[in-house]
């Protein structure tokens, strides 16, 4: 048996036996080297930084070309840094699981320590400690993944959240919210000597790099009306000589510790293998599960230097080549695909994403809306292939059955996500005089498939619990007087309102000549029980064009 905090050094031989290649560098050394002197902070301990940032900056060690490695910032669960990073010794498993049912197993030490910093109105000591991090010369990297909601300062009303509010009214001495205590960070590295910094989130969503800063100015702004900071300071975080902004692309599937992955180290002699729900929900273990297939592209702005990210892979470029990145995953070759998954997945009740791909409908489906929507309007960032991307999507990661990813969690927070995965294509076809939105059908399907969802009644008729989403009630009042059977019904003054909603999908569908397709499709799945199956099953059949 081994443990992750045993002397790999002294005893590889166990950790051999569990398959798992240890790194070449003494962990104890790099944290020491790390606290002294810090290169690289990262915001958000969870499995998606565990099984990528921390195992770039271990390869960057292992390669003799950093000899410093990353201080964790988690501001949402101190349970994370108790019982993971702390019980740990900062220690990281992680498991490639691959197609063929293989996997690759790699200890990562190269988290040098992990810092809770909650609200400092409660305990002020993580605060701190970052606080004197900040203020040294030598870090150069600020990286994040906190989720998209984590850069929020307002609610869907337009009203900043309480502890924002507070934070604006009450100065950088003790932040409540984690946007507000990264300014009271940069305020600190400002009086210290204002040396230059990047701030680079990784997180995934578009233009991910200018919401940050729009989120660090709307603070840094509001505490200088209020006289806690003055206008050097702003100069300071608005100057890209100063502060770093990049932009950044990020891909790889990451799902929640898998319990089978659990099954299979304990069978191999790995004894932390055991899997924390904490209270605030977070899953988490010692060992993260993750894909093979990975991208990173980032915008090298880098005021004060940085790691050698592209020795491990990193793909370092110019803003528009992110930008162009970003837009093929997120609009065309990924997240459309993934979102027509989770609405059939889950009110046709699969349990998983790559039973899905077991299904010639589905796997159609989005064949149809990447090749056949999506390619023709997409931009090339050259860096990666469009259509190979989709290829080795379809057929190497969404089929893969070690990937244990459900439709139920993909499909968390949909309306916030259409106008981004299926409203940017259909902006291109209206802005393109050569091309006709009449020419998609399948883009409008899951649409119309996304308003049966709504409802929350599946294919056989029953009720099903649909995934969390801020929209949810009030989109669902609107259809839940439709019953099954009723096919005839008018259903326009039902969904107009959504459908015309631009804060939903970037744009009104009747006004780009979708409005009525999507109500017609709709109407179809109101036949009866197994109406969303025919439904798709006719279309394909009538509107399929070739993708192979």
């Amino acid at each position: 048996m081994v443990k992750i905090t045993d002397d790999y050094s002294t005893n590889q031989a166990a950790f051999d036996k569990a398959a798992i290649k240890v790194p070449k560098y003494n962990d104890k050394d790099v944290a020491a080297k790390t606290l002294e002197s810090p290169r690289w902070v990262h915001f958000g301990g969870g499995n998606l930084f565990r099984a990528f940032h921390a195992g770039i900056a271990s390869h960057l060690i292992d390669a003799g070309k950093a000899d410093t490695g990353i201080i964790v910032a988690e501001t949402y669960d101190d349970t994370v840094t108790n019982q993971i990073y702390g019980k740990y010794n900062n220690r990281i498993l992680r498991v490639i699981t691959k197609a063929d049912g293989t996997q690759d197993r790699e200890l990562f030490g190269s988290v040098a320590k992990a810092i809770y910093a909650g609200p400092a109105t409660e305990d002020a000591s993580g605060f701190e400690e970052l606080k004197t991090i900040f203020e040294k010369d030598s870090l150069q990297v600020v990286s994040f993944s906190i989720t998209e909601k984590g850069y929020h300062l307002k609610n869907g009303a337009g009203e900043y959240f309480p502890p924002v509010a507070r934070d604006l009214e009450n100065g950088p001495a003790k932040p409540e919210n984690n946007m507000s205590l990264l300014v009271s960070l940069l305020f600190a590295r400002f009086n210290a000597g204002a040396t230059p910094i990047t701030l680079m989130s990784t997180d995934n969503f578009s233009q991910n790099g200018d919401r940050l800063k729009e989120s660090v100015l709307t603070i840094a702004k509001a505490w200088q009306d209020k006289g806690f900071v003055g206008q050097d300071f702003m100069d300071y975080i608005s100057d890209p000589k100063k502060v770093g902004f990049p932009l950044s692309m990020i891909d790889r599937i990451t799902p929640n510790p898998s319990e089978t992955i659990s099954e299979s180290l304990k069978k191999d002699g790995f004894e932390d293998a055991d899997i924390l729900h904490t209270p605030k929900h977070t899953n988490i273990a010692a060992f993260t599960n993750t894909e093979e297939a990975h991208y990173l592209v980032v915008e090298d702005d880098f005021p004060n230097g940085r790691p050698a990210f592209e020795t491990d892979g990193v793909i370092m470029t110019d803003r528009d080549t992110v930008n162009a990145a970003d837009e093929m995953k997120v609009t065309t070759c990924l997240n459309p695909l993934h979102t027509a998954l989770a609405i059939y997945g889950s009110i046709l009740g699969f349990k998983s994403i790559s039973s899905e791909l077991q299904n010639k409908d589905l796997v159609a489906l989005i064949k149809q809306i990447g090749y056949v929507e999506g390619l023709p309007v997409v931009k090339d960032p050259k860096v990666i292939n469009p259509q190979k991307f989709i290829d080795e999507l379809v057929t190497k990661r969404l089929p893969n059955p070690y990937i244990p990813d459900t439709p139920q969690r993909i499909a968390t927070d949909t309306s916030q996500k259409l106008s981004v995965r299926y409203g940017v294509t259909i902006q291109h076809y209206v802005d393109d005089p050569s091309r006709d939105t009449k020419d998609l059908n399948f883009i409008p399907l899951v649409i119309a498939t996304w308003l049966r969802y709504l409802m929350g009644i599946n294919d056989k008729g029953e009720t099903f619990e649909p995934s969390p989403d801020p929209m949810y009630d009030e989109l669902h009042e609107k259809v839940a007087g439709f019953k099954l059977g009723s096919s005839d019904v008018d259903v326009h003054d039902a969904v107009k309102g959504i459908l015309s909603n631009t804060g939903i999908f970037g744009l009104d569908l009747y006004k780009a000549g979708l409005g009525d397709k999507v109500e017609a499709y709709f109407k179809q799945m109101l036949a009866g029980e197994g109406a969303i199956v025919k439904t798709l099953e006719d279309t394909l059949a009538s509107k399929a064009k070739q993708t192979d």
